[in-house]
């Protein structure tokens, strides 16, 4: 069981605060230790797609949403790039567990499953939002893209690498090997991130995909955070909060269901 504390009552209160601290702690430093891959890499793919953005299409392209199209794009691949590399945070250490037998380590200290979840979770929160104002401090250098309004922008980060974190403990749980891990994030991650707003404005959508866009919650994500940078957005902010975090707490809640019950987590 992966919560010895469970049965019977903890020493050490109701809250683990420092079992929970040092699996948030471990987490993080998971990704610090290799800051090259996990901080600079993100980086460079985002300059690179503003690039490419910049040569393909020319000083020629319109305005979007009464900004340059480079201004528009710059919250879009922010975004894009937080919330794939907290969704990689999560999956990719309980993947790796799994996969090399040491996932007991994490399942027998006395850590409730909330503890377990926040501890996970955590770790994605702090890679998405160093990963975002490394991209957003370059969005301001090249681009003079600033921060409109940098409390929902916070706000709006946040949640996503919480929603995204989740989706990576999820993924992680079915995955039984890396083979089956790549195929959600190249399938259903990398898609989803890509056809959410990223690149284009919604109104460019037929009416179909347009209804479509109005429930998928990493729509709402990349639109809060774009609001944030440019004052700009397809739809209100406290709307985007209200669909973007009530994603997050369902996908928190099979979460913390799963690691409770144990569930594809026993040998």
């Amino acid at each position: 069981m992966n919560s010895a504390g469970e049965f019977g009552t903890r020493r050490f209160g109701a809250v683990n605060w420092l079992g929970t601290w040092t699996l948030a702690r471990r987490e993080v430093m998971r990704f610090l230790n290799v800051w090259s891959q996990t901080i600079m890499a993100p980086l460079i793919n985002a300059g690179l797609f503003l690039l490419i953005f910049t040569i393909a299409i020319g000083p020629d392209r319109g305005d979007v949403m009464g900004v340059p199209y480079m201004v528009f794009l710059a919250p879009g691949i922010l975004t894009m790039t937080v919330i794939q590399n907290a969704f990689a945070n999560t999956s990719s250490s309980l993947t790796s567990a799994k996969v090399q037998g040491n996932i007991v380590d994490t399942l027998m200290p006395p850590l409730s499953a909330a503890e377990l979840v926040v501890g996970y979770i955590a770790g994605a929160v702090a890679r998405g939002l160093i990963v975002a104002v490394v991209i957003a401090a370059g969005a301001a250098l090249f681009l003079g893209v600033g921060l409109a309004h940098p409390v929902w922008a916070l706000v709006f980060v946040v949640i996503g690498s919480v929603f995204m974190g989740a989706l990576g403990l999820v993924a992680a749980i079915f995955a039984n090997k890396f083979d089956q891990l790549s195929a959600i994030t190249n399938f259903i991650v990398t898609p989803l991130s890509f056809l959410s707003g990223t690149f284009y404005s919604i109104d460019a959508l037929p009416p179909v995909l347009q209804k479509l866009s109005h429930i998928n919650p990493f729509f709402y994500i990349i639109d809060g955070v774009r609001y944030g940078m440019i004052g700009r957005s397809d739809s209100a902010p406290q709307i985007g909060i209200l669909f973007a975090g009530g994603a997050a707490v369902a996908v928190l809640l099979l979460c913390w269901r799963w690691f409770k019950s144990g569930y594809r987590l026993k040998p």
